[in-house]
């Protein structure tokens, strides 16, 4: 499993792909803001908050949730080596996705990974965080917003690549599979989620209800 694994659709014409949103689809909250508080602690995690005041109040304006996630990636994971993120990354797997992972979404899963389709999670949510998650699911590919890293191998603060919601979703997935990429199924809980979604035969926005 890794953001490069796949080849693209046209080399796999047998195996079907289904997409998965992450975040409020195969979870029950939001992976990134529970490890940043969980990873920090709760009045670090508050202190850099109340640093991003005059963001927050902004976001009404320019409602660009990726500006958001950059500053707190600024605030609270600038100079994190590559091998340290990612420690705490499958800690956080490790302890939390029990809580977290819907076990009716789960169930949708596994049914579509026994008939042996290419399961991918595409998400605004760091590849970093998500990947422990990814991996336990036995997920092909993971499509997700990628964190810069200096020459050292320490988070820099910024993005990568852009936030991996809306039209950055489709994007990424025609990079991965080809300009016609084609979805079997597809699942989301949110707008970011709506242009994927148009790419899939099977539709499913909110369907998941399940808590742990």
């Amino acid at each position: 499993m890794g953001s490069g694994a796949a080849s693209r659709q046209e080399q796999h014409p047998f195996r079907p792909i289904v997409a998965f949103d992450f975040d409020g689809t195969l979870t029950v909250r939001d992976s990134f803001i529970g490890f940043l508080a969980w990873r920090v602690g709760a009045a670090r995690f508050a202190a850099g908050l109340a640093r991003m005041t005059p963001s927050l109040i902004a976001y009404p304006i320019h409602r660009d949730r990726g500006r958001l996630k950059a500053g707190l990636v600024r605030r609270l994971l600038k100079g994190v080596s590559r091998d340290e993120l990612d420690a705490s990354a499958r800690r956080y797997a490790e302890s939390h996705s029990r809580k977290m992972l819907r076990p009716d979404a789960v169930r949708a899963w596994k049914r579509w990974q026994a008939q042996g389709a290419q399961m991918v999670i595409v998400t605004a949510s760091p590849e970093s965080v998500v990947a422990p998650f990814a991996r336990g699911l036995g997920c092909d590919l993971l499509l997700g917003t990628r964190l810069e890293f200096d020459g050292m191998d320490r988070v820099t603060g910024r993005f990568d690549s852009p936030n991996c919601r809306g039209e950055e979703k489709v994007r990424r997935l025609r990079a991965a599979f080809g300009p016609d990429v084609h979805l079997v199924a597809a699942y989301g809980d949110t707008s970011g989620d709506h242009a994927m979604l148009t790419l899939a035969d099977e539709v499913g926005f909110k369907v998941f209800k399940g808590a742990p």
